[in-house]
């Protein structure tokens, strides 16, 4: 994945696409950040945790600048997450991670809120290598155990 990335960044070099360079750019700082953290080369799994910890960090800018009427900075925060979006795999529909979570409460058989924290964590350990919302999860786990 970093192939791809640092490929995307040449050809939007190329083409002076001065958006898309800035974004890509930013996306490879935060990847280098995590890599000398890490302190060794990171796992396309890595890379995927990296830009779905900027595309949060986004979205939860979108509802900041909304709030205040900033639709200029909203729009280009929108395009910036269409880009990053690009090399995530395909995010999970409601229905799929209903399943999942159907799955872990069948296992772990919660009783109370109480569980939500070992909800979470078996459900998180069955999304690892998958692209899910975990906003929508955190929801719908905490909507099935009140239903309890």
């Amino acid at each position: 994945m970093n192939t791809k990335i640092n490929e995307d960044l040449k050809v939007a070099m190329k083409e002076k696409d001065a958006f898309k360079l800035s974004v890509l750019r930013m996306l490879k700082s935060a990847l280098q950040m995590e890599q000398i953290a890490k302190k060794h080369e990171l796992s396309d799994t890595e890379v995927s945790s990296v830009i779905k910890k900027q595309v949060k960090v986004r979205k939860d800018s979108i509802l900041e600048y909304k709030k205040y009427g900033k639709e200029e900075s909203v729009k280009n925060l929108e395009e910036e997450i269409a880009i990053l979006d690009a090399y995530l795999p395909e995010e999970m529909t409601q229905e799929e991670v209903e399943k999942v979570i159907d799955t872990v409460f069948a296992s772990v058989k919660p009783t109370s809120m109480k569980d939500m924290g070992m909800v979470m964590k078996s459900v998180n350990e069955a999304l690892a290598d998958k692209n899910a919302d975990m906003s929508l999860v955190s929801k719908l786990v905490k909507d099935k155990l009140s239903n309890i």
